[in-house]
């Protein structure tokens, strides 16, 4: 594999948030540009305004038209963004809305193009930056219509893995969304991710029942017997997939037998991300498995009620750009490894889990 260090490609977010923040915080440590090259796709005035705010005059910056052109030892600024726009911190407004999409959208370009090599995003918020192109619940839906991509939402940290079959959609729709089809495809979706994007040869994934109890043989419903399990015996029969279940997954989380697992797959968004949180909010990761292109964030929002104060917790967002390096290096090999299939290669070394 090449030694080019990877560029990777920071999204700003929303301009009044603490996104700012946490990039500027994980890149003070010039240790980083010995493993990657950044490249954040904003502004220096609002860069500027955020270091003056957070007293972090030091971290200096190289202004740039396109990661093309990104100094190797330095952390490098494309400007996407008009100077006049302004930053309210704490406040959602149409114009950071407008921003981090222009800033999406520029990196969006640069990665299709290979002018950088993963994508890092910053939280934005979602209700700001919808527009008539954007109009998607989230970064996941959009990043899979630029890429044509079925995603899935995987949240990672050290020791736990976990996807959602149904992501950002009102409650009262989950039960309607969860068919066997769909199961079956965030499966294989995951089962790839965990063998090519996380080294695991053999991947054992624990899947949720959608009810309480995983429904009690019936008595909460009947999802698990006529559309889950079919679904989990047709993946073990026909795709050699190990998916067990269907869980309770309070059961499973309470129990502390996630640990016997490499990954879960939870039926809706809370079922999921809840119990993750609650483990890994400081070092979780939001992970979109089934793209073409790596894309990572951190696994929390704006924050607006801390933006400007400097007491924003940096460890996800460093723990996202660490977690996006190692999964396309894991992603390199693996490719490698294809295209020589009789080489011996002991299977330990293509990387870690991401942390």
């Amino acid at each position: 594999m090449s030694n080019t260090k990877i560029k990777v490609g920071i999204t700003h977010g929303d301009i009044n948030g603490i996104g700012y923040e946490i990039i500027l915080k994980s890149l003070a440590d010039s240790r980083i540009l010995e493993i990657c090259t950044p490249v954040i796709y904003g502004s220096s005035k609002i860069a500027a305004y955020h270091r003056k705010a957070l007293n972090a005059e030091s971290v200096s910056m190289n202004n740039i038209r396109s990661g093309d052109d990104a100094h190797p030892k330095r952390i490098n600024m494309v400007n996407c963004i008009d100077d006049n726009i302004r930053v309210e911190l704490g406040k959602a407004t149409e114009m950071s809305g407008e921003a981090a999409f222009l800033s999406l959208q520029k990196a969006v370009s640069d990665l299709k193009k290979g002018a950088i090599n993963v994508l890092v995003t910053a939280p934005i918020n979602k209700k700001e930056i919808q527009s008539e192109k954007f109009d998607f619940p989230g970064h996941t839906e959009y990043l899979a219509s630029c890429f044509e991509s079925e995603p899935l939402m995987l949240l990672v940290s050290n020791d736990l893995r976990v996807g959602v079959v149904t992501g950002h959609i009102p409650l009262k729709y989950v039960a309607g969304a969860i068919t066997k089809e769909r199961i079956i495809e965030k499966l294989k979706i995951l089962n790839e991710a965990l063998v090519i994007d996380f080294n695991i040869r053999k991947p054992r994934i624990a899947v949720f029942g959608l009810n309480p109890h995983a429904s009690d043989e019936g008595l909460f419903g009947v999802e698990v017997r006529d559309i889950i399990i079919p679904a989990l015996e047709e993946v073990r029969n026909n795709d050699n997939i190990m998916a067990f279940g269907p869980y309770p997954a309070d059961g499973l989380f309470g129990a502390d037998q996630i640990r016997n697992f490499d990954a879960i797959l939870a039926m809706y968004h809370d079922q999921g991300l809840a119990p993750f949180k609650a483990l890994a909010f400081n070092t979780g990761v939001n992970y979109t498995a089934g793209l073409s292109v790596v894309r990572t964030s951190p696994d929390h929002g704006t924050a607006f009620e801390i933006a400007g104060q400097n007491v924003a917790n940096h460890e996800s967002f460093l723990s996202a750009m660490y977690l996006a390096i190692d999964i396309y290096k894991n992603r390199t090999e693996y490719k490698e490894l294809s295209k020589n299939p009789l080489q011996s290669v002991d299977l330990s070394t293509l990387g870690n889990d991401g942390e």
